[in-house]
């Protein structure tokens, strides 16, 4: 009888501390802590952590004042494709180490008019990166051949990739 109800017992002990003992998936968190969002409309899931600007305005004039590229996010809430890169995307510890001590970053969800940020035509996810010049590195290209500038989820060291070059430009041209 005794064994009866030990045994369970001791099945539940077993799996709680198993799960104890796991490691926790290693997000990011700023040198300076959780950062409190500024704002939940621009809660996007791309990266809470980060400082996000609110316009494409905003983010030419922080890039030029802290000498820092910009990358230029654009997606729909309710594409597929979007939603798809931004999870792997939030969840890649150093995309968003990377983006928050070295980059700018603007999340827009509209088309813009200023045409450059569309260079090869307008779809989404398109991903850009722009100098402090204000000049967009038209060079810094995606795997594709159709749509230039978009990544899909398994393109993350493409990524990587290309965020280096951003920031190695930076450093050799001004």
């Amino acid at each position: 009888m005794m064994a009866k109800v030990l045994l369970p017992l001791m099945l539940l002990l077993a799996a709680v501390s198993s799960t104890f003992g796991k490691a926790p998936d290693k997000k990011y968190i700023p040198k300076t802590g959780k950062r409190v969002p500024q704002n939940d409309v621009y809660l996007t899931g791309w990266g809470d952590q980060l400082i996000w600007a609110q316009t494409y305005e905003e983010a030419l004039h922080w890039s030029r004042s802290k000498n820092r590229p910009l990358m230029v996010i654009h997606h729909l809430d309710d594409c597929p494709h979007s939603q798809a890169l931004k999870k792997e995307f939030a969840e890649n510890y150093e995309i968003q180490k990377i983006l928050d001590e070295d980059f700018v970053v603007l999340n827009l969800v509209h088309e813009t008019t200023d045409k450059h940020l569309y260079p090869d035509k307008q779809y989404v996810p398109r991903i850009l990166f722009v100098d402090p010049s204000m000049t967009v590195r038209a060079e810094l290209v995606g795997p594709y051949s159709n749509r230039m500038y978009t990544y899909e989820p398994g393109d993350i060291k493409v990524l990587m990739s290309n965020m280096q070059l951003a920031k190695k430009l930076l450093k050799s041209e001004l």
